[in-house]
């Protein structure tokens, strides 16, 4: 997502930083670039123009900072007007008296009921507050069941289903249901719809009427493009859309529905979608975002995932084996579990800053994001004794844990020197007094490189 965007704008960027001084005119060739840039990322034109404008008035004519070259100063410009564009600040999900609807709308196949589970799950994970998921998708065939299904999976109630029966009527089930149980949240997953259909946007409305949701939220696919201004335009002046959620955000889409939506509709992108699984639903931060496009990294997030995934009593077990200098297979194993919860070296390398300029490095370097997996398999392969006494491991056993592992010698070979070297690390470490140092630091024993 926004590689191209991110790349282009890295381009004419670099090329402002190198000049000693700017003039109108070069600002103005920066701007060409970067309305260029925007457009072929799907932005919807009326927002460039906007977004243009806005970066032109603060950086031409502006006094530059002494301690900041005059191209560090358009890049903090363009980077604040994103941060406004993407919504200024992260707004959080609205809640009203239990029990507090959040009605889900969107165009079909857009991702609303996978979406629906998601953030059923999140809500009971997160905000601790119990959640009813209700189907009002009678247009699908199996939309019910399919959603009924998601919720076991999220470990989130579901309103049973009866058949025959109309939206309304199931959303007023599902909020009588919510009261006499106790549910703090009910959410509604309604039917896919185009905004050109009539019956369909009256039946909606007739259940935001019911129901008075405390949210409601526009699920819109991140690949949707220039479609997308028109689709959140008529969703927000027909129903009234309280915010916004991209799915597929992990894919290639350019970017700019994210942009555009959020521009058009005045609403917050609430949260995006980054993956197939349940718990692959974000926070929409516009700073970090913005950061991310103009290859500034996210290390907040990074950060906050590594302290939703380590296991406290875990990393200190490890911490303390470590400061005494021991580190086996078993440890190494936990280590790469690590960064699989983390999403592998890709996931952490783009939050990192000025990854998007290393991308031909990391092409060459030929990173395998099935390395990770390869590598605990081949762990999994060895006995007890193995993983605990790795130099005990001579060339009959390296066959042996190789066929079982479903890989070769040489990848059993590696797997060893890196745990070798690691283990090397840790002793001069532990000679120099440095591990207890870093970790004294907080750095959690799984992100120690190997």
């Amino acid at each position: 997502m926004f590689e191209n965007l991110t790349s282009r704008l890295g381009t004419v960027f670099d090329r402002l930083k190198r000049r000693g001084a700017l003039g109108e005119a070069d600002v103005d060739a920066a701007l060409r670039e970067i309305r260029v840039a925007l457009l072929e990322a799907d932005v919807a034109l009326p927002v460039v123009k906007d977004f243009v404008r806005g970066v032109r008035e603060k950086a031409v004519g502006r006094e530059v900072l002494k301690s900041v070259t005059p191209g560090q100063m358009v890049v903090k410009i363009v980077h604040d007007h994103l941060v406004e564009l993407l919504g200024g600040t992260h707004a959080a999900l609205r809640y009203g008296p239990p029990p507090s609807a959040i009605l889900m709308v969107g165009l079909q196949g857009s991702g609303k009921t996978t979406t629906s589970a998601k953030l059923a799950r999140r809500i009971e994970t997160r905000d601790r507050k119990r959640v009813l998921l209700a189907s009002l998708d009678v247009q699908r065939p199996a939309a019910q069941e399919q959603l009924a299904t998601l919720a076991r999976q999220a470990g989130v109630a579901a309103l049973p289903i009866v058949p025959g029966e109309d939206p309304p009527a199931i959303a007023r089930r599902a909020l009588e249901t919510a009261r006499r149980e106790g549910y703090d949240v009910v959410v509604l997953d309604t039917a896919g719809r185009l905004h050109v259909d009539e019956a369909l946007m009256r039946e909606l409305e007739t259940v935001r009427d019911l129901v008075a949701p405390a949210e409601t939220l526009l699920v819109a696919d991140a690949l949707t493009g220039q479609d997308a201004v028109n689709v959140a335009r008529q969703f927000h002046e027909r129903i009234g859309v309280s915010g916004i959620v991209l799915t597929r955000m992990d894919g290639d889409a350019r970017g700019g529905a994210a942009l555009s939506m959020r521009a058009v509709t005045g609403q917050p992108i609430k949260f995006v979608g980054t993956g197939e699984k349940l718990d692959a639903l974000d926070a929409f931060h516009p700073e970090r975002m913005a950061s991310r496009i103009l290859d500034m990294g996210d290390v907040v997030s990074l950060v906050e995932k590594v302290a939703e995934t380590v296991d406290r009593d875990e990393a200190e077990r490890m911490a303390r084996r470590m400061a005494k200098g021991r580190f086996d297979l078993n440890d190494l194993r936990k280590q790469l579990q690590q960064m699989r919860k983390m999403g592998g070296m890709s996931g952490i390398l783009a939050q990192l800053p000025g990854v998007a300029r290393m991308k031909q490095q990391l092409a060459k370097a030929n990173v395998d994001e099935k390395m990770i997996v390869r590598q605990c398999a081949i762990i999994d392969s060895m006995t007890p004794q193995e993983r605990r006494r790795p130099e005990i491991i001579h060339a009959s056993r390296k066959r042996r844990i190789a066929r079982g592992s479903g890989t070769n010698v040489q990848d059993v070979n590696r797997l060893l020197k890196q745990h070798r070297q690691m283990q090397d690390m840790l002793k001069r470490a532990k000679k120099a007094g440095g591990i207890q140092n870093l970790l004294g630091r907080g750095l959690p024993p799984g992100m120690l490189p190997h």
